[in-house]
């Protein structure tokens, strides 16, 4: 069974506090390992500190509760 299968939502999570630090905002598709390289590439992208940052962290399934109480509190 794959780890992904049936997901909605993937992010990466810090690997020492298992903190949510990004949602990955596409469409998933393939296998775990793809998926987990385009979420790693897909951050890499964001800024010039990022790869710095994938070091820390590991993607990871994120639930729908997750993404809300993110958005409300970036607001």
């Amino acid at each position: 069974m794959t780890r992904f299968q049936g997901s909605v939502n993937v992010g990466l999570r810090e690997k020492g506090t298992d903190k949510l630090v990004a949602v990955y905002p596409h469409k998933l598709e393939g296998s775990d390992n793809e998926i987990e390289n385009r979420v790693k590439f897909w951050f890499y992208q964001q800024s010039c500190s990022a790869e710095n940052k994938l070091q820390e962290c590991y993607v990871d399934v994120v639930s729908e509760d997750e993404i809300k109480e993110r958005k409300d509190h970036l607001r």
